[in-house]
Formats: structure tokens, C-alpha cells, sequence
């Protein structure tokens, strides 16, 4: 067995997951914040420069797991791990969210779908299925660059 400690907790509009838009075409544009944990600031150097991040967390209010269910978006039951259901065998959540801004500890966000006070277990950076022109690859970018010229 092993603990997950939350390196910080997320400040969102929504209070109840019914608030949380779902199904198909829904929008994910709320804005909100991620409250890291002064211990873990250091773990945030260099974060500024990727346009998306990966967001792990937990869903702290979710009850109990059904392998299969019925989504919002469709009649027909698929299996939780076709979904993104809460109801999961570990609750475990992620999403990616659209970097604004940092100030030192908080993490200014667009695209939340999580709850007030939910907790972050993961931040990573976002390297993937973004349009070209949209990512920024922070000092991934860089330090290719830097190896292209020692060449």
C-alpha cells in the first residue's frame, strides 16, 4: 500500500459537481486556481514557460466504483475506464488545464471542472494533441535548441 499526500488544493466556481458542465460539447472555460503548497514551490521553477498542464487530483467526494454506467452523454453503458466518470475503482482525476499565470505559489488556470477544495495530487507539463501554433514547450524548447547548436 502506499499514501498520496496533496501537494496542494484547488480553488474553483463550482461547490457542488452538479455546476460542473458535462456531456457532449460542454465547455470547460471557468477559471480558477491552483493552491500549492509553500513546501512544494520550489517544484513549480520553470512552469511559467508551458502553455497546458496535466492536472492529478482526487475525487475526495466520490463514493464507492461502478465498472460500468451509463455517461451523460450517451444511453448506452460503457465501462468506467471508458469514461470519465468519479465512480472509479481509485478516484483518481485528470485534466488538462490552460496555464494564465503563476504568482509564486498559485497557479491561475483556465479549464477547471473540479470542485472547490479538491485535492492536487500531480501537476505535469502538457506535451501533446495541442494545435503547434497554441503549444510552448517552455525550457523543453530551450535545451533542444541549446543541443541542435552543439551539433
Amino acid at each position: 500500500m502506499f499514501t498520496i499526500e496533496p501537494i496542494g488544493y484547488v480553488r474553483s466556481p463550482y461547490q457542488d459537481a452538479r455546476e460542473v458542465p458535462r456531456g457532449l460539447g460542454a465547455e470547460h472555460a471557468a477559471e480558477g486556481v491552483l493552491e500549492i503548497r509553500p513546501e512544494f514551490e520550489a517544484g513549480l521553477t520553470d512552469i511559467e514557460g508551458f502553455s497546458h498542464l496535466f492536472v492529478i487530483w482526487a475525487f475526495d467526494r466520490s463514493e464507492g466504483y461502478e465498472l460500468v454506467g451509463k455517461p451523460p452523454t450517451d444511453d448506452r453503458p460503457h465501462g468506467v475506464f471508458a469514461t470519465r466518470s468519479p465512480r472509479r475503482p481509485n478516484p483518481i482525476g485528470l485534466t488538462v488545464v490552460e496555464l494564465l499565470r503563476r504568482e509564486r505559489a498559485l497557479l491561475y488556470v483556465r479549464g477547471i471542472d473540479m470542485l472547490e477544495g479538491t485535492p492536487i495530487l500531480d501537476i505535469k507539463p502538457y506535451l501533446s494533441s495541442i494545435p503547434q501554433e497554441r503549444l510552448r514547450r517552455g525550457w523543453l524548447a530551450e535545451a533542444e535548441a541549446r543541443a541542435r547548436e552543439k551539433r
